[in-house]
Parts: structure tokens; sequence; C-alpha cells
């Protein structure tokens, strides 16, 4: 979400824990498939202390290399397989859940039915990372690495503790959360409650999205109990099962109801069937991906059955630790449901005006395509360096921290800020192009709001690399005021566009806010880890590699922009002048960008290029 780790959906994005640390707003499924070691005491750090990755990063010069520090044993060590192997399951998980939202335009447009929908499938991630999800993964997964390796039975014990205790919490609150689905309702959106008719969809489809909190409470437990043993397959790749079987259920709703440019469906005119449709291949998602655990548990030899003595075992001193993780959440939640009330009465206002694809659906489906290469560059960089950051943390090797660090943000950055400025330049022909079957008007405007999400990667990747380093020295107090401070300025941010904008481009605006809100929440945590490591974090080197990839990728980035604006202009914007404009301008962008960042330089780029090349083995 979910960051602890974890938005965009949680305003906290997927702590040390949830895969991002700030959210806008999430499918429960999304949560569940992230909530992944990723991040903060890294279960790898446990299992795989003196494996490191990075030789085969360091094909560039001295600098652009895995600080010294730490001895590389190349692609042979098991981190560097295991960290292979979560990024492949990362990526595919992120283009099935791509498809996805592709395949959900298709069916149900974009508009004020799909906001009922999403308003109705984030209610279930909040509620579980309020409850426990965040304190499952930033405290409990490290006490259960400590008990399989301190207990007798390889904390077998612990792990059925855990999985009992949560099953059961999860239970009364999924039981609690349907009968209160329309509280719940008309708590995220008071403009989808004064709608009778949008409410009974939205307060239906709540009550089948609901229970795949349990579920998804079920498959971060046999996870992170796998993960603890070293084996990460199950975790990364059972993700996928969900999105095939909800790409499956919007499928078959399109093969019985017709897709929406055809059927041009609405909260007004879709069948009770519809719903059930909808709602039934939802949960049944998330009931996949949780049973198919169950195989790769049973093979890793741990016998799971409910154990209720709770007292005496550790469990009560790792809620108590969790309190900064619980106030985390709740700060990501505030603001999740602030911008959810804006951006769902926006987008209903806008349709009203006859333009479509301006609410929280637009902002959810441009959010997920411009986070990815956070969520897939960014990630698999740090979980590379994560476990080497704790152990010289615990050593108080503070130079050894800073430097991998410094190697992270300069890394990452070699690929993320050119993909912030694509973003910005080629936002409309994307979502044109990718969202063409929920209709011209509602695919532009998810482009235009990708387009205002644009830069914001650039210090949204560079948040999650800092806030790494205070979950190294187990510090969660400082995330926390960080994330308020995204919380706060995101919703007064958000609040200013929502009374200012026409309802057009007021969720724009407020996708525009998050960046400026994470662009503030960086600055904030890097002065506080600057004095945490005594002053020196490399800031004069990031700058300037960061001042660098700026001054490649923003004339790459005009460039691009105007011949697809003159070709979107020349052929239309339907989805052969959409492919042609983003072809040709992604062509214009990676060309320019290419031919000025060897013309200036970047060592980190040329690094990079030489890493490519030695996997191609040429």
């Amino acid at each position: 979400m979910a960051e602890p780790r974890g938005h965009h959906n949680l305003w906290g994005g997927q702590g040390s824990h949830l895969t991002d640390d700030t959210i806008p707003l999430r499918a429960a499924s999304e949560v569940a498939a992230e909530a992944s070691p990723h991040s903060g005491h890294d279960v790898t750090e446990q299992s795989q202390r003196s494996h490191s990755v990075g030789s085969e990063a360091g094909a560039g010069n001295q600098g652009d290399q895995l600080p010294p520090t730490v001895p590389a044993t190349g692609g042979v060590s098991s981190l560097a397989k295991s960290s292979a192997l979560m990024a492949a399951g990362t990526i595919v998980s992120r283009l099935t859940g791509f498809l996805r939202t592709l395949v959900m335009a298709t069916a149900i447009g974009v508009g004020t039915l799909n906001d009922s929908y999403q308003v109705a499938n984030v209610l279930p991630t909040m509620i579980y990372i309020l409850v426990g999800g965040g304190a499952l993964n930033a405290v409990f997964v490290p006490q259960l690495v400590r008990a399989m390796k301190n207990d007798d039975d390889g904390g077998e014990a612990y792990a059925n503790r855990l999985l009992t205790l949560v099953t059961v919490a999860l239970a009364g609150t999924t039981a609690i959360g349907v009968l209160a689905a329309p509280l719940l309702v008309h708590m995220m959106s008071p403009d989808i409650a004064s709608d009778p008719r949008r409410m009974a969809i939205t307060v239906a489809f709540a009550r089948y999205c609901l229970p795949t909190m349990f579920f998804m409470g079920v498959h971060v437990v046999l996870g992170q109990v796998l993960n603890a043993r070293g084996r990460f397959g199950a975790m990364m790749w059972t993700p996928v099962l969900n999105n095939i079987v909800i790409i499956a259920t919007f499928g078959v709703f399109i093969w019985a109801f017709g897709g929406f440019t055809d059927s041009g469906i609405s909260p007004a005119t879709i069948t009770p069937e519809g719903v059930q449709l909808l709602g039934i291949g939802t949960l049944l998602g998330l009931v996949v991906q949780a049973l198919a655990m169950l195989p790769y548990v049973r093979d890793a030899g741990v016998t799971l059955r409910p154990r209720f003595d709770f007292r005496g075992h550790g469990l009560g001193k790792a809620m108590g630790l969790a309190k900064w993780t619980l106030l985390f959440v709740l700060a990501n939640q505030i603001g999740m449901v602030v911008v959810t009330q804006l951006a769902t009465k926006a987008g209903a206002a806008a349709e009203r005006t006859g333009h479509t694809g301006s609410g929280i659906t637009a902002y959810n489906f441009a959010y997920q395509m411009w986070q990815m290469p956070q969520a897939i560059i960014t990630v698999s960089v740090m979980t590379a360096v994560l476990p080497r950051i704790s152990r010289a943390a615990q050593d108080g090797e503070i130079a050894a921290v800073r430097d991998d660090l410094s190697y992270g943000l300069r890394t990452s950055a070699v690929a993320i800020v050119p993909c912030a400025f694509a973003f910005l330049a080629l936002g409309v022909p994307m979502a044109a192009l990718l969202y063409a079957g929920s209709g011209t008007e509602g695919a532009q405007g998810i482009g235009y709001v990708l387009m205002a999400f644009g830069l914001g990667l650039i210090p949204y990747s560079a948040q999650y690399v800092i806030l790494r380093g205070f979950y190294a020295y187990e510090d969660t107090r400082t995330p926390f005021y960080n994330t308020l401070v995204v919380a706060l300025v995101n919703a007064s941010a958000s609040g200013l566009c929502f009374v200012l904008l026409p309802p057009r481009w007021a969720v724009a605006g407020m996708a525009a806010s998050y960046g400026l809100a994470v662009t503030i929440g960086s600055a904030v945590a890097w002065r506080r880890l600057r004095r945490q490591l005594g002053g020196d974090l490399d800031g004069a080197r990031i700058l300037r590699t960061y001042a660098r990839l700026t001054s490649a990728a923003a004339p790459a980035a005009l460039a691009a922009g105007g011949v697809a604006w003159a070709l979107l202009k020349g052929l239309g914007t339907n989805a052969l002048g959409s492919l042609a404009a983003l072809l040709v301008g992604a062509a214009v962008l990676l060309s320019v960008f290419v031919g000025l960042a060897r013309l200036l330089r970047i060592h980190e780029f040329g690094a990079m290029l030489a890493m490519v090349r030695g996997r191609l083995g040429r």
C-alpha cells in the first residue's frame, strides 16, 4: 500500500514494510500483492547477512560501483538470486495489475460507476492496514525471523500464533466492516452517499470487497513465513493469480453486457447481476491468491494449526513496538479519505458537464502507471542494498550507510528522472492509447492526470530511498512525522485545487499536489537524516547527478512533447494517432536524452549502459 512500507493508495506506496511510504489510493489486492520484504529490515538481511550484490553494477567508473565497504560476490550470491526473483515477480504482478485496469476501463469506463467500484475496493485496504497490516510487516516480521533463528522448532509455533491472531482479528473486523458498509462508504464519499442509486451500488460492491482483507492478511502472514525461510517466490508471484482472476471477471462482464463504448453502462443502468459478477470476481481473486500459498508452506515443512497461547511469547511486546507504525498508517488514512471525498465529488461534477475520466478512477489509474518505474526500478535497486545498510547501521558504520544511500539515490535516478519527464511529455497519448476502450474523453482525462503526476516521481522515488536510512536504525518515529507532513500538505493542497479549479481539472491538480507533498516530505526527511548521520549525506554528488539528468531529460521531453502534440493534432486522438504520437515521441525523447547524457558525462548513466551490455553479452 502498504512504509512502515507500503499509495497510492494509502498515503504513505506502499514504512519499513509496506511497499511504499506514501500512497494515494489502492485496491486491497494491490496491498496484499506488495506487502513484501522490500524495505526496512528486509528478511534477507537476517537470512543472508553475508551476501551482497552489485559487482555487475560496477562496470563503469569506481564512483559508479557499489561502495567498497562490502565485498561483492556478484551474480552467484543468494541475495542476487532472491532479488532477481522478487524483481521478476514484481514486474509481472505490476504488468498484469496494469492490464487489469485496462480491462476494467473497457468494461465499465472511467466515470462514476468505476468511481464507486474504486471506493469500495479501497476500503478493505484502508481497514487492513489500519487494523494491523502495517504493524504486521514492520514489527512482527523481524520477530518471526528471530523466532526462526532462536526457537527450537524453527519459529513454527510463533508463526502459528501469529497466523491465529491475524485470522481471528481480521475475521471479526471483516464481519463488522460488512455490517457497517453504508457508514464506511459515507465516510469515504459523502457525494456518493447523497445519490441513492450510486450509494446502493457502492455498498453492494463494498460488501463483496471487504472480506478480501481477511485473505489479504492470511496471504501476508504465510508469505512472510516463507520469506523468513528464504523462499521468496510464492509471495511475489501468487498476486499474479489474483490479477488473472479479476481480468477474467471483467472479461466475462464484457462478454455478457458489452464494452463500455457500446453499452455506456452507468450507476443507473448496471444490473444487480452485473454488480454481483464483479463483486464475486474481486473477492475470488484474493481467495485464490491466499490459498495458493498453502502448497508452498507445506513444502517448506511448516505445519499450520491454530494456537491461542499468545501470552508470554513476545506478541504483546511486538504490538507495543508498533505504535509509531499505527500512527503512521492513521496519518495515511486521513489523507486518503480527504482525497477520495474530493475526487469523487469533482468527478461526478465533471461528468455532469460531459467530461468523464476526471474522478478517483482517473486518479488511481494514472497513479498506477506513474508509480510503476519506482516500484520496479527503485525497489529493485534498494532490495540489493538494504541488507548492507541495516548491517552497517548496526555496526555503527555511518560512512557505509551514507555511501549505500547515495548509491541508491543516484542509480535509481538514472531511470526515474527520464521516466518522470516522459510522463509529463507523453501522458496524453500514453493514456489515450492504453485506455481507448473507455472512450476518448475518459482516456484523455487519465492522460492529463498522469501528466500532473509526472515530475513528482523524482521526489517520490527519492523519499523511498531516504526513509530506508531511518528504518536501518529502527527509527519508525521519524517516518511517521514525515508521513504526517506529506499527508497534511497533500490534503491541504488538494482542497485548494478542489475549490479553485474547474471540476474537470481538480483531480489533475490533486495529482500535482501529491508531487508537491512528497517533494516537501523528501526535503524534511533529507534534513533529518543528514543530522542523524553527522551532517554528511554525499549531498553535492547526489545533487550533481540529479541536475545533470534533469538537464538531459528536460530538453528531451520538450522535443518529444512537441512532436507528439503535432502528431495528435494531425492524426487525431484516436488509437492510431495516439500510437504514432507515443512511438515517435518516445523515440525522440530517448535519443535526445541518451545523446545529452553522454555529452554531460553522467557516470551513473554510463555504468548502467555498461551493465546492460554485459547482461546482453556484448
